[in-house]
């Protein structure tokens, strides 16, 4: 298990790195844009962690929206403004930011009507935005890659929850998680009723580790 988490953290940091690079390509944002990261991490376990605020240069116009207290997090980036939230409706003005970066956070808030409610205050509230999620479906890795059990990710959300209990790891059970498909994120855009969009299909080794929505 050592060697796949070092495997696993490897690609992580390569592949966030990768997704930064892309963000800082497609926006060019200059030091009067104001970007919100909705989700940052409050702790950090990894390299990759908070990658944004790592590589940002112009932190002090970052807001950092999150349901955590962030007071590890303004310890080590003073310069960004956090805000707490209960993970409902964001507290801001309509097109308040000029970019949204969100990272890794879709697949956490909840099951697809807790997911259009977060699309559409992403939406509302910034006049761009770079969201990623998780494949479900990615074929390249036989296990799922947040509980690194083997083909957990391929089954239905009801036996996905009891065979993480019966491993001990029920901390990603219920609203934790729930990956999405390709599919699911059209649908889901089609709910939120945004028309204006595109999906870039990150790959690794030809394989489609997750989806990058830029809108």
């Amino acid at each position: 298990m050592i060697g796949i988490k070092r495997i696993a953290d490897h690609f992580s940091y390569r592949n966030r790195l990768r997704k930064y690079k892309l963000f800082y390509e497609k926006f060019n944002p200059t030091c009067n844009d104001k970007v919100l990261d909705v989700g940052a991490a409050e702790r950090e376990y990894r390299e990759s962690d908070n990658i944004f605020g790592k590589k940002y240069p112009y932190l002090e116009n970052v807001t950092v929206l999150g349901i955590d207290s962030y007071k590890e997090f303004c310890k080590k980036y003073p310069q960004v403004k956090t805000i707490t939230y209960q993970g409902d409706t964001f507290p801001f003005n309509d097109k308040e930011f000029d970019i949204c970066w969100c990272n890794a956070v879709l697949e956490h808030v909840g099951d697809i009507n807790k997911q259009e409610k977060f699309i559409r205050e992403i939406r509302r509230v910034s006049k761009n935005a770079f969201v990623t999620t998780p494949n479900r479906w990615f074929g390249c890795f036989p296990f799922e890659v947040h509980t690194r059990i083997l083909l957990l990710h391929l089954l239905p959300k009801e036996i996905f929850d009891t065979l993480l209990t019966v491993f001990g790891k029920s901390w990603a059970t219920g609203d934790y998680m729930h990956l999405l498909s390709l599919s699911k994120i059209k649908y889901l855009f089609e709910k939120c009723e945004i028309i204006n969009y595109k999906i870039i299909k990150n790959k690794i080794f030809g394989f489609t580790l997750e989806f990058i929505m830029i809108f």
